[in-house]
């Protein structure tokens, strides 16, 4: 039994280092991690895969990269970094132009836009967010509101009939809300329909933004949405010297600050 407790509490102690260059570094490459601790590769694939069961970690081939904290569900999601997305609802409202149709994603950013975005404003307003819908009906604009079925993790329609009912729209801007921004990884989501219905709402506006919290920079989930140059600009509430929004800026990611 002594011997089990010292395997776990080794084991542990490797995944609390595991996480802690999670954080330093934005990546681990499991090879090189294991040569740096005399491991077998297998012993650090095997506490990787542990760790992406626990949702503290992505795997990708040959590592890992940080977990989004933005993938707990809805109720969840609106602690999580709230003066962030103020900051970033209000940047984002500021690029809409008066008569404007805009898509808003669903998402706890884009229901922030709601608070910010005047009530006199008379464009259009499209979401499959009934949230977002209900969180307008105070306002002049026309609200279109997309249909399908609910993907309650979200609050939002998915599924074929909403991607159809999309594939209707044109509009001047979409914000795009993710869990993850990486440098590697790029915008990603915790879900397949999910990704695959924001695509389809990015394809009916001319210019996409993404809503860019500081909790999703530098960390990654399961689901690819978009690459970088498919979007205007990223609406970064990051410090200057973040890693991650200088890896962009030097990749020619265009970044609009928030603060």
């Amino acid at each position: 039994m002594q011997q089990q407790e010292r395997t776990e509490m080794l084991a542990a102690a490797r995944k609390d280092l595991l996480l802690d260059r999670l954080r330093a570094d934005g990546r681990i490459v499991a090879k090189e991690i294991a040569a740096e601790l005399g491991l077998s590769e297998d012993s650090i694939r095997r506490d990787l895969r542990e760790l992406d069961a626990a949702g503290l970690a992505v795997r990708v081939y040959g590592g890992a990269l940080p977990a989004s904290p933005a993938v707990v569900d809805y109720s969840a999601r609106r602690a999580v970094a709230p003066d962030s997305k103020r900051r970033v609802a209000a940047a984002a409202v500021a690029l809409i132009e008066p008569g404007a149709t805009v898509i808003l994603d669903g998402g706890t950013t884009a229901l922030a836009m709601t608070d910010v975005l005047p009530k006199s404003f008379r464009g259009t307003i499209v979401t499959h967010s009934p949230t977002i819908a209900a969180a307008l009906l105070d306002h002049d604009a026309e609200i279109f509101l997309i249909g399908g079925r609910l993907f309650k993790h979200s609050a939002v329609a998915s599924g074929a009939a909403a991607v159809e009912s999309a594939n209707r729209i044109s509009a001047d801007l979409f914000f795009l809300g993710v869990t993850g921004i990486h440098a590697t990884a790029g915008l990603t989501t915790g879900d397949a329909e999910e990704a695959a219905m924001k695509r389809a709402l990015a394809s009916r506006a001319a210019e996409t933004y993404v809503l860019g919290s500081e909790e999703k920079f530098g960390t990654a989930s399961r689901y690819s949405v978009l690459p970088f140059d498919a979007v205007a600009g990223i609406i970064a509430d990051v410090a200057a010297d973040d890693p991650t929004s200088q890896e962009l800026t030097a990749a020619g990611v265009s970044l609009v600050p928030s603060r």
